[in-house]
């Protein structure tokens, strides 16, 4: 492992020598969540004998998990006040670049408390920044999909208003999104035209000189943490684990070879959701048609509101508020890509079938309260483009998911009664082959 990291720092001198800095000037730390992880960084440089005076690498903490999130502040106070980093920060131009996590922090505390959790620290980054004069750069780690931070991303930006700094836009494209939205040179055009539009229109027609107010931000956080504690309670289902395994194509994400990194994290063939990562985890839950990391907990976050009497405060909020708005518009097209049906007749399993009716509940709470909150009668009917663009990917996505359920459904029932079947590997090669096609046909569909 540390020859790997010696020889990754060795390869960034190398590429600037023959590409200048801008050939490889950044060391992203993943799951950053302490100050000792980011000087450790810089001591591996001068180690690798960098010298200080011309250490042209801008080191960049990405905060992932919710606790991160929520500390990321306090680890930037900290570091700014460290007068070897301070120096460091000053031969760089006093810019910082700070990268947020929104697929880890999705899988971490679901929907919800995730986006809230980066627009706080957005929020708090953004005001220590300014206090110790540093320029903070957010280099956002979004996926295709509104659980991973895609969805309407250009109206995500659009919505930030003054209080959080935006004087550049910079986010992952992943490579799943990379052809579909910058393959030709229409969509290309079209989609840095709306990122481009998203900066200036928050500049010159955000109407809010303060994006939320003080109580409009407790009314979120409120809200935030009971879709978490409901998610939460998910999470710590003791069949949850077994459930992602067994029902979903989970465990063949790593054959299908369609992820930028491992399925997993460490060696350990025992399945950990901590050190599951974040691309198969929210792939899982779309090949079920579930997508539990784009809706659950806010049905029962909504409902909790109504009982404590500020439904109505919430539904102010949802017609004057960008934010807020395209916070649960992005939740309502995960929840359009939804088909309980493919998998409804896991509700009477007897392992599984609680699990499913939890999640299959929460699914039907989610949409009868967003409704009532959006006036709408349908979800997405305010987006009928995009509502015929799943509808269409949809009628090419079901029967591969019907076939892979198929062979899911078989594995399982020759694991469960330890049958040494020669059909089983045939089984295996037609889960993986059918998740090729399904994440082709329904690109973004999560």
């Amino acid at each position: 492992m540390h020859t790997d990291i010696f020889a990754s720092i060795r390869a960034i001198k190398d590429i600037q020598q023959f590409n200048g800095e801008a050939g490889c000037n950044r060391y992203i730390i993943s799951q950053c969540n302490s100050v000792l992880n980011v000087m450790e960084v810089y001591g591996l440089f001068l180690l690798n004998g960098w010298q200080k005076e011309n250490m042209s690498i801008d080191i960049v903490p990405l905060f992932e998990t919710i606790d991160d999130l929520q500390k990321a502040s306090e680890v930037m106070k900290t570091l700014y006040s460290n007068e070897v980093y301070a120096a460091h920060l000053n031969r760089r131009n006093n810019s910082q670049t700070i990268m947020l996590g929104f697929s880890d922090g999705t899988k971490d505390g679901g929907y919800l408390m995730a986006n809230w959790s980066i627009y706080k620290a957005k929020e708090e980054l953004t005001a220590i920044s300014k206090l110790y004069n540093v320029e903070v750069i957010f280099f956002d780690g979004r996926g295709g999909p509104p659980s991973r931070g895609g969805g309407k991303t250009h109206k995500f930006y659009a919505s930030m208003g003054q209080n959080i700094s935006n004087e550049e836009i910079q986010l992952t494209v992943q490579g799943q999104t990379v052809s579909s939205n910058f393959g030709t040179v229409d969509a290309a055009q079209y989609n840095i035209e709306q990122l481009l539009h998203a900066g200036i229109s928050n500049d010159l027609f955000n109407s809010r000189e303060i994006t939320l107010e003080e109580e409009e931000e407790d009314l979120l956080q409120q809200l935030a943490d009971a879709s978490y504690k409901k998610y939460i309670s998910l999470k710590e289902h003791p069949y949850f684990a077994d459930y992602l395994s067994q029902v979903s194509p989970l465990k063949f994400y790593s054959q299908t070879n369609i992820g930028s990194r491992p399925a997993k994290r460490g060696g350990d063939s025992k399945l950990s959701l901590k050190d599951l990562r974040a691309i198969p985890y929210v792939g899982a839950w779309a090949q079920l048609k579930q997508n539990v990391t784009g809706y659950f907990g806010v049905g029962t976050a909504l409902m909790q509101m109504e009982k404590e009497g500020k439904f109505q405060q919430l539904k102010t909020l949802y017609h004057s508020s960008l934010f807020f708005k395209t916070l649960l518009d992005n939740s309502e097209m995960a929840m359009k890509k939804c088909f309980f049906p493919l998998t409804e007749f896991l509700s009477k399993d007897e392992k599984y079938g609680e699990i499913w009716n939890i999640i299959h509940a929460e699914y039907i709470l989610t949409r009868q309260y967003m409704l009532k909150l959006s006036d709408k009668t349908d979800l997405m009917s305010d987006y009928p483009v995009e509502q015929l663009s799943i509808n269409m990917r949809e009628r090419i996505v079901l029967p591969l998911l019907t076939i892979q359920q198929f062979a899911i459904g078989n594995i399982r029932e020759i694991e469960d009664n330890l049958v040494n079947s020669p059909l089983k590997p045939t089984f295996e090669k037609l889960v993986v082959r059918s998740s090729f096609g399904i994440i082709n046909a329904g690109r973004n569909s999560a």
